[in-house]
């Protein structure tokens, strides 16, 4: 079998992606990346917005067209396929194979069944269950807990991942083991809130330790580089960014979102925290971190949302000084109480304040990368960038970094970075060796001069 996985979404769906994939492979099948060549073709879905829903619904119509042509299993997995809308399309394309975000391990048993396979119950065996650590990465993600039990009006997550269930901290360590004996280097931490860690139901379960002495622990495993998402700011405690102090591996990145500057649309956001509560903990953090990169989540145009509200979302972006941030307009999603309960707003306010906010983010950004011009950084090279002879990679504090190629500097790796230049989204550097001297370039051939040397043929 020559399966392919088409993945939208978090990094959360990412981790599931490599998951389910490996127990492909486990099964003999090959992992193709054309649909020209799938036999099946399996979609992990998001229901978080409305754009991720519109393009899986445009990619089954298509397969569905091929499927007419030729044999083909269609197969549908993550949020979108555990809620009724989804599972509507599914109906309406022909999808064979449905499965929840809580039943991934019955991808074998789907394929076994030769016929339509919809799997939509949580089972407890996917929190023990440990994947192989993916090859020839230097990044991996690790699942540190499931589901979540807060009940944000804008969420469709509770619904769509359950109750929060947190991995037992021996699975978690196995699991690191795997990656670093397969040469990973930098681990995310991945959860709905990772905060919350080992208080699931609202309950401390006995043997677990709190998020930050996982951090601690994560951090002594010899791993080079540890990140985590995502923080909710109800149950961040000072602890974790002192964790973050004195824990050299850990990485000076916090991704905290806040949604909303006013107090009012907090509250009918349910976030359970206020502006000065979310303040708090942001000094808090900078108390442990005064170089901390901060990034955040703002939604804008939540119903109700007045120019008053918004301008106080403005007046908080300025008083943290974000290096980054997530922004998206109000998507009302089906089954979340803020669809059933609120109106929503004219899309066109909507889009006009999202477009001031996205300019403040670039001001700050700009300001805040600029900063760093001069400096060393340290910085994981991926592999080639798009254009020829580049190579790129992010920092510490997650900025996407481009970088020349350089003698002993062509491909993957960890490498100390000077920043030479960089825009509000991007850094551009130059490798330097262990003497902290840039390394020669590798000479990059143009093409043209390449064909005018070239030997003439003789045919």
């Amino acid at each position: 079998m020559k399966a392919m996985i088409v993945t939208y979404g978090c990094q959360m769906n990412e981790y599931d992606t490599h998951l389910v994939q490996s127990q492909l492979v486990s099964f003999g099948a090959d992992i193709v990346d054309s649909v020209d060549v799938a036999d099946f073709v399996l979609l992990n879905t998001c229901a978080i917005r409305g754009k991720p829903v519109e393009k899986v619904r445009s990619l089954l119509g298509d397969l569905r067209k091929i499927k007419a042509r030729r044999p083909l299993v269609i197969g549908m997995m993550g949020c979108l396929a555990q809620l009724e809308e989804g599972q509507q399309m599914a109906r309406k394309f022909g999808v064979d194979i449905l499965l929840g975000p809580g039943s991934l391990l019955d991808i074998g048993k789907a394929l076994e069944s030769n016929e339509r396979f919809w799997g939509l119950a949580f089972r407890d065996e996917l929190h023990d269950h440990v994947p192989p650590a993916p090859a020839g990465q230097l990044q991996a993600h690790l699942t540190i807990m499931r589901g979540c039990d807060h009940h944000c009006t804008y969420c469709i997550v509770p619904t769509t991942r359950g109750p929060q269930v947190s991995r037992h901290p021996d699975d978690i360590l196995r699991e690191l083991d795997l990656q670093l004996a397969a040469g990973v280097q930098e681990v995310t931490l991945l959860g709905q809130n990772v905060n919350a860690y080992g208080v699931d139901q609202g309950a401390r379960l006995g043997g677990y330790p709190t998020f930050a002495n996982l951090l601690r622990m994560v951090g002594r495993s010899g791993v080079r580089r540890v990140k985590f998402t995502t923080s909710h700011p109800m149950n961040f405690t000072e602890d974790v960014a002192a964790a973050m102090a004195d824990t050299p591996a850990i990485c000076e990145y916090v991704h905290l979102p806040v949604q909303s500057g006013s107090n009012r649309v907090l509250r009918r956001m349910a976030r359970e925290y206020t502006r000065e509560q979310y303040l708090a903990h942001v000094a808090d953090i900078k108390k442990h971190l005064p170089h901390v990169v901060l990034a955040t989540d703002i939604i804008v145009g939540f119903p109700g949302e007045t120019e008053d509200d918004f301008a106080q979302t403005l007046s908080l972006y300025d008083e943290v000084g974000y290096d980054s941030a997530y922004m998206f307009a109000y998507s009302a999603r089906p089954g979340t109480p803020s669809h059933k309960h609120f109106d929503d707003l004219p899309r066109e306010v909507k889009t006009e304040r999202l477009e001031r906010l996205i300019a403040r983010q670039k001001d700050w950004s700009a300001r805040k990368n600029a900063a760093k011009v001069g400096t060393t950084q340290e910085v994981l090279i991926r592999g080639e960038a798009h254009s020829d002879g580049f190579l790129e990679g992010h920092t510490r504090g997650n900025h996407p970094t481009i970088v020349p190629a350089a003698i002993g500097a062509t491909g993957p790796g960890v490498y100390s970075v000077r920043i030479d230049h960089a825009t509000p989204h991007m850094m551009y550097g130059t490798v330097l060796g262990p003497d902290g001297h840039p390394l020669p370039q590798v000479p990059r051939l143009d093409p043209q001069a390449a064909a005018l040397s070239a030997p003439l043929s003789m045919a």
